[in-house]
């Protein structure tokens, strides 16, 4: 029930079709098992874009990961609580595995920084993989395990992974933002230095 509650959320948010409309789409998906993901890597806009328009993948918002609460960006954003930007990525298994989302995760960050990502500095920026259930506990450990044995990082991998807890959508402004707001976010991007050391690492 709380699954499709969250549906009938994403699909209000995202697409601000009335409620004919969010029921049509509703029923669109029933026969479909949707799953979740939810990853925390740092500026929760890069990592939105980063998972938007990849094939099996239905819906990606930005929000706030950690304990029982009602969280503001201030309030994140101070790095007075215990909460940080992530990212819920929706996702039909048949299409796209969950380790593959996990192999385009580890592309987008820096997983030796304890203390932030790349100019975004504080805990509400430090990554992590919040597991849904035991089968994507075991799939996130092993994705770590395989990339320290890679050696492809020389220092150690402090990316943790968490049981899920809770996760509340950021404000509205913040969903989209590279499509809202083109401009804005290509300027911060290109300075934030994370698509060099993407580059640096990978390509």
């Amino acid at each position: 029930m709380k699954f499709w509650i969250g549906i009938l959320v994403i699909l209000v948010l995202i697409s601000g079709c009335g409620e004919k409309s969010v029921k049509m789409e509703v029923k669109l998906i029933e026969n479909i098992s949707w799953e979740k993901a939810t990853f925390a890597g740092g500026c929760f806009w890069c990592m939105e874009a980063a998972f938007e328009g990849i094939e099996g993948v239905s819906n990606v918002v930005s929000g706030y990961a950690g304990k029982k609460g009602s969280p503001t960006y201030a309030e994140v954003a101070s790095g007075q609580t215990k909460y940080k930007e992530a990212i819920q990525i929706f996702f039909d298994p048949q299409k796209i595995s969950y380790k593959k989302l996990l192999d385009l995760f580890w592309k987008q960050i820096d997983p030796t920084d304890a203390g932030g990502q790349f100019v975004d500095r504080g805990p509400q920026y430090s990554t992590a993989i919040y597991y849904h259930n035991e089968t994507q506990k075991k799939v996130a450990l092993q994705s770590k395990k395989d990339l320290e044995k890679s050696r492809k990082f020389i220092k150690p991998i402090v990316t943790e992974v968490l049981p899920y807890m809770y996760f509340y959508l950021a404000e509205d402004y913040h969903q989209n933002y590279s499509q809202k707001r083109t401009l804005q976010y290509k300027v911060y991007e290109k300075g934030s230095g994370r698509p060099q050391f993407k580059k640096k690492m990978w390509e």
